[in-house]
């Protein structure tokens, strides 16, 4: 039977960016934005944007906010992101507009292959449409889409794609009814 060897773990192929630029971003997220010291939306937004992210208007940021790699990422207009979000982008993470992402909620673009005794990095993009909310606490797992005006509801992990107006619940979260807007 193989074993887990983590002293063989070898990520060497993986290139967020240059040490200097994580290094400067590592103290810029620590002091803005996982701060909770409630800093200007505007001053956060052209922070991440002089960073390489893509913004778009009337973006809302909380404090103790935790973003990986604003490199990575892509925010719609209108998006809110609430306190203690974690957007642990190792890959692309693309926001829609008009999205929530409500305390606490998690997004990881990166993950382990468990079935290979060398424990291998893997990474995956995800993709938020426009309209979509996740509620507290929940996750959103590599390589998922939550299509327009999903719902993930507080507490609940999405490991699949969310079809478009659905409600999903549970660990791993399911349908559980259609969204109407009114």
């Amino acid at each position: 039977m193989e074993k887990v060897s983590l002293g063989s773990f070898n990520n060497s192929w993986y290139e967020p960016g240059g040490s200097i630029k994580r290094f400067i971003w590592y103290y810029k997220n620590i002091f803005l934005f996982k701060s909770s010291i409630a800093w200007p939306y505007w001053w956060k937004r052209f922070i991440l944007r002089i960073f390489g992210a893509k913004v778009g208007k009337g973006v809302i940021i909380k404090p103790s906010v935790n973003i990986k790699y604003p490199w990575f990422l892509e925010i719609g207009d209108n998006v809110w992101i609430g306190e203690e979000v974690w957007i642990d982008n190792l890959g692309k993470v693309k926001i829609g507009n008009d999205v929530c992402i409500s305390q606490g909620a998690l997004l990881f673009t990166g993950n382990h292959n468990y079935k290979k005794s060398t424990f291998d990095l893997m990474v995956e993009p995800i993709t938020i449409e426009d309209g979509v909310w996740i509620g507290a606490k929940a996750v959103v797992c590599p390589g998922v889409t939550m299509h327009s005006h999903s719902i993930l509801t507080a507490g609940s992990i999405l490991t699949e794609d969310a079809e478009p107006y659905m409600v999903y619940q549970g660990n791993p979260a399911v349908a559980v009814r259609k969204r109407t807007l009114t």
